[in-house]
């Protein structure tokens, strides 16, 4: 059966699901076969026993919460155009990555004239290597590697 998790505990790895049938199910962390852990919002794929959820998938080409709405094609087109001022990162959530590019270009900016420009047109190397990534990977890896596994970098 579909469904999506409404709340889940660390603490005491359990959680609610809401089937598709509009049923609830407990779950134990246990059966959580993914990597990524549960979070409130995540569509999952699951098996019911005695109104329990058992064996339970993050389904394909979902993921939790607010992350749902990251797009690769708007992460690497930001990547491309303002990459170097870190606005691909901060599309996805990564503030501290983010940080690193928007504090880098700056200081190099004002550091052009003894360094030459290199931390910006190294940091606008990467930003773009990382946009065509976005732009070519399949949408389930977009998600995997950068949305719900958050891979911060390439």
């Amino acid at each position: 059966m579909k469904g999506q998790v409404l709340n889940y505990t660390a603490q005491t790895e359990s959680g609610v699901i809401s089937g598709n049938d509009g049923k609830r199910y407990t779950f134990a962390a246990s059966e959580w076969k993914d990597t990524v852990p549960p979070a409130r919002g995540m569509n999952v794929d699951f098996e019911i026993q005695e109104s329990e959820a058992k064996a339970i998938y993050r389904a394909l080409g979902c993921c939790s919460g607010v992350l749902n709405e990251k797009n690769k094609i708007v992460a690497g087109v930001l990547a491309i155009l303002l990459g170097f001022l870190g606005a691909h990162k901060f599309y996805l959530g990564y503030i501290g990555p983010g940080l690193v590019f928007l504090l880098t270009n700056t200081v190099g900016w004002v550091l052009t004239v003894f360094m030459f420009g290199v931390p910006n047109f190294i940091l606008g190397v990467i930003a773009v290597i990382e946009g065509v990534l976005y732009l070519v990977s399949t949408d389930e890896d977009f998600e995997r590697n950068h949305v719900t596994g958050r891979r911060p970098w390439f």
